[in-house]
Parts: structure tokens; sequence; C-alpha cells
């Protein structure tokens, strides 16, 4: 990076704490630090909502499953338009008209005190878990640029967090949101527009876009039903719908946010801003992707993108062959590519057909040389997989950007990581406090206490994220990962809210124990099965409805038993 990268990238990541803590200079009571006293207006929330889903997990790791699989991922949120405009008719009134500080709160109200336990415990552990994916993500960026230890870099951005979320609360969260947004939207147009420009001469942006097509990266749907594949259309409509359903309607981290709405109607309209939106931007970012590959077929590509696996894999008797198949199979896709854009310009279907054929050859021979180099970095590391999906696109910042451009992206992809992990490390903070503190600890005591102990357990929370990071560099693509381990628990939330909210007969301990065999169940799956993990939400909201309501009306039957006994 050059010193103009380094002033940008400094000034961006200065304005952001510093606007955090302008903004969160009044919390002074529980409210305000938690819900900003139910003040927020929708565009806020709905930019804060976007913001806490927008890791760099997004940037780093979207933008390279991409380059590799294509833009199939993006049926993963087909689902989100019609969960939230469920969610909208539903747990937005909801948890309004109840004036609760968190969704698990409800829980208690409607069932008991071991269910909204139960339930605070399960957020508890997946969002921990994936905190710390979300903080490692930045630690790659600096790793790559300079070499450091990601111990340091993670310590580095948990500790920014950690400064504006526990002296401001919810207030510096949300306001430092929509500050992060306006950032991160300037830096991916900007991005997408240096990939075109970056383009050999001689190749056109619509070129481009047939390349991708024509190396199947531009795969955004696939109709075929196969519970094994992760991502088609239909486990994008039906597991994804589930999914976001119990993201938004049941993880605190996201409920917190539009419970700080004005009203009703300004918690609904950010919520339906994130339904028009979210599709399109996600669309967007895997387009930048598949461009990235688009450019690499010109500009040959590291044979590995991780700089230190491929400084170990060079040191391989075999690495010379291997890096010599690879240069040879990257020649001989440039050249396709090439016959490719020169036969779509003339029109010739039989030059265009045996031109796509060549290039489905090179990619092959380049992938069958990747692995190669793969299997030479593993001779030599103690590690039993090998991923650099996540490197994919920092690469190409690094470079082939511009002085200064480079600094505004990486800024992008810190204030992304900022942005999620403080709405993350504030949700968990609240339902510690809420939930686990003031309602099994120490009931009754002053607001000044409560707030004092909110900032503790923001603190502790930050570390902890700190501290998990570490482990996130063994769960190969982030954006999967975070995804994967949300699926773990979130179909367990949303099946004891689904019993809370629409079966009325539902009883306490029907849900406790609904929920328990609904996890069983989602476990299970993934330890036995190859099913994809978005079906997982879908098993688990099954499970925890029917063996609840089964539960509850064998608990029922019994009591209507016992009180005809009791007549007689």
């Amino acid at each position: 990076m050059t010193a103009l990268d380094w002033v940008v990238l400094l000034a961006t990541l200065c304005s952001i704490v510093g606007f955090g803590l302008y903004k969160g200079r009044g919390s002074r009571t529980v409210s305000q630090y938690l819900l900003a006293n139910r003040t927020m207006p929708w565009y806020a929330m709905g930019l804060s909502i976007m913001a806490t889903q927008a890791s760099a997990v997004t940037f780093i790791s979207t933008t390279g499953q991409a380059y590799a699989d294509g833009m199939r991922f993006v049926q993963f949120y087909f689902g989100l338009p019609i969960a939230m405009t469920i969610l909208c008719a539903t747990a937005v009134p909801l948890f309004h008209r109840a004036g609760v500080y968190t969704a698990y709160e409800y829980l208690e109200r409607r069932f008991d005190a071991k269910t909204r336990a139960l339930a605070s415990v399960v957020f508890l552990i997946q969002r921990g878990l994936g905190v710390g994916i979300a903080l490692y993500a930045p630690a790659i960026v600096l790793s790559i640029i300079l070499g450091w230890d990601d111990r340091i870099t993670t310590l580095l951005i948990g500790g920014l967090v950690i400064v504006y979320t526990a002296t401001g609360g919810i207030p510096a969260v949300t306001w430092t949101d929509v500050l992060q947004m306006g950032i991160i939207f300037c830096g991916l147009i900007l991005a997408f527009i240096m990939v075109i420009h970056n383009l050999p001469s001689n190749v056109s942006f619509i070129d481009a876009v047939y390349l991708a097509g024509a190396a199947g990266r531009l795969n955004a749907v696939v109709t075929r039903f196969d519970l094994n594949d992760r991502y088609t259309l239909w486990s994008g409509l039906l597991g994804g719908t589930f999914l976001a359903l119990a993201y938004f309607g049941c993880d605190q981290s996201q409920v917190q946010r539009y419970l700080t709405g004005k009203s009703i109607a300004q918690s609904r309209l950010g919520l339906l801003f994130n339904a028009m939106l979210k599709v399109p931007i996600q669309f967007f970012i895997l387009f930048v992707g598949a461009m990235v590959f688009v450019f690499y077929l010109f500009t040959p590509p590291p044979l590995l993108f991780q700089p230190k696996a491929l400084e170990a894999a060079k040191q391989s008797a075999a690495w010379p062959d291997v890096q010599t198949t690879f240069d040879t199979a990257a020649a001989a896709r440039t050249g396709a590519a090439y016959a490719f854009i020169d036969a779509r310009h003339k029109n010739d279907a039989r030059a265009l057909a045996d031109a796509r054929g060549r290039l489905e050859t090179a990619q092959q021979q380049l992938n069958a040389a990747r692995g190669q180099g793969i299997a030479a970095y593993l001779s030599r590391s103690k590690e039993k997989a090998f991923n650099d999906t996540n490197y994919v696109f920092l690469t190409f910042v690094t470079h082939h950007l511009p002085a200064g451009v480079i600094g505004l992206v990486i800024a992008v992809i810190f204030s992304a990581a900022m942005s999620s992990s403080s709405g993350e490390i504030n949700s968990l903070a609240t339902v510690t406090v809420i939930d686990i503190y003031k309602r099994h600890i120490r009931g009754g005591a002053s607001d000044r206490h409560y707030l004092l102990v909110s900032r503790i357990a923001t603190v502790f929370w930050g570390l902890y994220a700190v501290a998990f990071a570490q482990y996130a560099r063994t769960l190969g693509s982030l954006i999967e990962a975070m995804n994967m381990i949300g699926s773990l628990f979130y179909g367990t939330l949303l099946g004891v809210f689904t019993l809370a909210v629409f079966v009325k007969r539902a009883n306490g301990t029907g849900a406790f124990f609904g929920m328990l065999a609904g996890e069983a169940a989602i476990l299970s799956a993934a330890r036995f099965t190859g099913i994809s993990f978005l079906w997982y939400n879908v098993i688990g909201a099954a499970v925890v409805i029917a063996i609840g309501s089964l539960i509850s009306f064998m608990g029922l039957q019994n009591i209507d038993l016992q009180r005809k006994g009791d007549e007689r």
C-alpha cells in the first residue's frame, strides 16, 4: 500500500470511531443504551439492518465464491423478500406492542422462564460463534498487505469496535452503520468500475459478460431439485425463507434494530427497505466476483491465492513442473477467451462452440494444476484441507488497483467488519443482561447498575469475538461457514416463535422439549446426511412445531382428564 492508501484507510477508520462516539454520547439509561429510547427513523434502521448483515465476509468471501463457483449463491437470498413481508405483518407489531427489550423476553410472557432461557442460550451460542468469523475477515486483509499476524489485526479491529460500541450502545452502532453503508456503496461501485477498466482494451463489458456466461459464472438460477445441492432455486425460496424468517424474526441482532423504531410503521419500512435492496446488492457483489474471474482470463492468476501457502508450496520438489503445467493451461485459457470473443463478433456459431469447448478444457487443466499445487502445499503443511476462496478478491485489489483506490476498498472491508461486529456484540450484551443477568442473577437493581453491566457485557463479548476469531482460519469459505453456523440453530428458534404466535394451545413444556427435539434433529441431519444446510432450518422448525404441539396437546388432554376425574 502507498502513503495515499494509508491516509484513506486511517482517515476512514478514525471517522467511523469518532462518529460513533459522537452519536452515542447521550446513552445514560438502559433504554437509551439498548433501544435508543425507540426513536430511530426507518432509513437508519434499514441501513443498520443491512450493515449488520454486510460483514467483511460479504465482500471478501462472496466475490471469491462467484470466482470459484459462479453466481448461484444469490439464490440463498431469494426467500428474503417473502420473509420480510411475513415479519412485517407478524413479528414487528407483536414485539412493539409487547414493549420488550429482546425477542426472548416475549417467550416468557407467552410460555415460561425455562423456554426463554433456552432460547437465549441458543442465540448466545450461535451468534457468539458467528461474531468471531465476522471479525476474522479483515485479518485476512492485513495478512496479505502487511504480513501481520492475524491475531494482531483481530485485536486491532476488535478494540476499535469495543470502544464506540461499549461507550455509546445502540445509538452509536446504528448511526455508525449508516455512515459505513455509505462508504460500502461507494467502494463497491468503484471496485466494479476498476475491474471493468482493467480488462484488455479490446475486451468490452459485453464481451466480459458473455465470457462469464460461457465459463459458467453467471449461473444465478439453478432450477433442478436436489436436496444435496446447497444453492438451487428451491433451497433459496423454501430453505432461504425459513432462514430469513428465523434470522430477522428470532435473532436479537436483527430484532433489536427494529425494536428501536419510532413506530410499527417505521419498523416495517426499515424491513421492507431491506427486502427491496438485499437481493440486488448481493447479485451485484457476486457479479463483481464473476468479472474478476473474467479479468484473470487475460491476466494469469497466481496458482494459489493464499500468499503463505504459495510460498510454502514452492519449496516442493514437484513445484517447477506444476507451475509449468499451470502456466500452459492459463495461456490456453487466454487464447480460448480471445477466440470466443472473435467468434461472437463474427456471429460464427461453429467457431463459438469450438472456442467454448477450448475454454472449458483449459479451465479443467487449470483446475487440475491447482489441485497439484494444493497437494504440494498440504504435503508440507499440517492442514488437512485447503481453501483460498477468501483471498481471491483481495489479491486482485492489492495487485491491480491504483493508489488511493486500494485504501478505499480496504476501508470498505474494514467498515463492513466493524458494522457487523458492533451490531452482533451489542445484541449479545443485550441478551446477556436482560434475559440472563437481570432475569436469573440479579433482579430489581437500579437502572444505573444495569447500564454498567451492559457496558461490561459489551466488552466481554468483544474480547470473546477476538479470541474465537483465531479459529476461523480453519473454516474455508467464510460466507458459507457463517451461514452454516446460523442454520444449525435458526430452525429451532423459528419453530418456537411459530408455536408462540400461531399455535394458541401450545404451552411452555411443549415449547421447551420441542426446541430440544428440533436442535437434535438439526444436528443429526448435519452429522449423518449430506442435505444442504439451507434445509436445516425447515427440518428444525418442523420438528419443534410438531413435537411442541404434540406434547402441549398431551398435557392439555391430561389436564382435561384430571378435571373430569375431580368433577366426579
